[in-house]
């Protein structure tokens, strides 16, 4: 037998051995990870644009307006992480038309309110990331991200392990703020 952090142990002797760490396996990432990345046409590989082609449930959508829609984000950072979305395959805020511009806005502020209704955050976090550079994981299509906050919803997970625990089910977050969100 091989003693622990001898170099010569195989993963089957570790597979029982207590190390003082709790393991929270996310194996759903290795999609994004993995996955196909958007290319700057529209359509080929980009969630944003299939989204909107999916039933609501399915797409993970919460709203629906006439140039701009919001979706649940597939890897939220807090419950209730969504985004604003144009219809439009745009990378750039300023390529925005007038009405586009306008119901973005507005769908951005719905979004606030359908939240603070549905979970009662302390805060929010709103950001577009344009180009890769600025940290845009989808760069080929604009999206604003709305996060919601909370006292001390930031714990050690994300720091040292790249790891987010969230307590509630994308599908249960996102009916709840369908049934919260402002009728028209």
């Amino acid at each position: 037998m091989t003693t622990q952090g001898s170099g010569t142990e195989s993963a089957a002797e570790f597979a029982h051995v207590e190390d003082g760490f709790e393991r929270l396996w996310t194996p759903h990432r290795m999609a994004y990870i993995l996955g196909d990345k958007p290319t700057e046409a529209a359509g080929h590989g980009c969630p944003f644009c299939a989204a909107p082609q999916k039933p609501d449930a399915e797409g993970l959508i919460v709203h629906r307006g006439e140039h701009c829609y919001v979706v649940m984000n597939l890897f939220p950072y807090n419950p209730g992480h969504v985004l604003v979305c144009p219809y439009r395959h745009v990378s750039l805020y300023v390529d925005l038309t007038e009405e586009e511009t306008t119901e973005f806005t507005a769908l951005t502020k719905q979004a606030i309110g359908a939240l603070q209704a549905a979970s009662e955050p302390h805060g929010f976090n709103l950001g577009m990331n344009q180009g890769a550079v600025a940290g845009a994981g989808v760069a080929a299509h604009l999206h604003q991200h709305i996060v919601p906050r909370w006292s001390g919803d930031s714990n050690f997970l994300p720091i040292i392990a790249q790891t987010k625990a969230l307590p509630v089910l994308l599908e249960d977050t996102r009916a709840r703020l369908v049934a919260a969100w402002p009728s028209d």
